[in-house]
């Protein structure tokens, strides 16, 4: 069953998957496994400021990222989707930045929902924890910024 974690009260998404997606990169690669990350964006302007962040917001850190679509998807370990039309790849953990529940997320491990302290985006978050409690998941809850 797909292990469910909420983290609230995000400043920055972009700047916060950022930092989630190298935490989660570095354990593996410090374990000996290799990662593989799938982002879901909102939309499609998003995914571009997200892909701009990936390749700036560190001068030391690589994260080798592609869009789904993209022939190399297969090879690399992080993959940014701003739909779920396509299959999203096999992946270890979806991280979500959109307002919507990924229809695909049954089939990763686990599952971060990043929610915003924006009303808005707080809403959409409560009413997909809620969805995943109907559907017989636990989601749990880390609170990031400060309310």
């Amino acid at each position: 069953m797909t292990r469910i974690d909420f983290h609230t009260n995000v400043p920055d998404k972009i700047a916060y998957a950022c930092r989630l997606v190298r935490k989660a990169c570095n354990a593996a690669s410090a374990s000996g496994a290799k990662s593989r990350i799938v982002i879901m964006t909102e939309d499609s302007a998003q995914l571009a400021r997200l892909d701009a962040a990936l390749w700036s917001f560190s001068d030391v850190d690589f994260l080798p990222h592609v869009h789904v679509n993209d022939p190399l998807a297969p090879d690399t370990p992080i993959v940014l989707a701003d739909s779920d039309s396509v299959e999203l790849p096999q992946a270890d953990l979806l991280v979500n930045l959109a307002r919507r529940a990924p229809a695909q997320f049954e089939s990763f491990p686990r599952l971060i929902e990043v929610v915003s302290a924006d009303e808005d985006d707080a809403a959409a978050g409560r009413i997909r924890f809620v969805a995943y409690k109907r559907q017989d998941f636990t989601p749990a809850h880390l609170s990031v910024g400060k309310a």
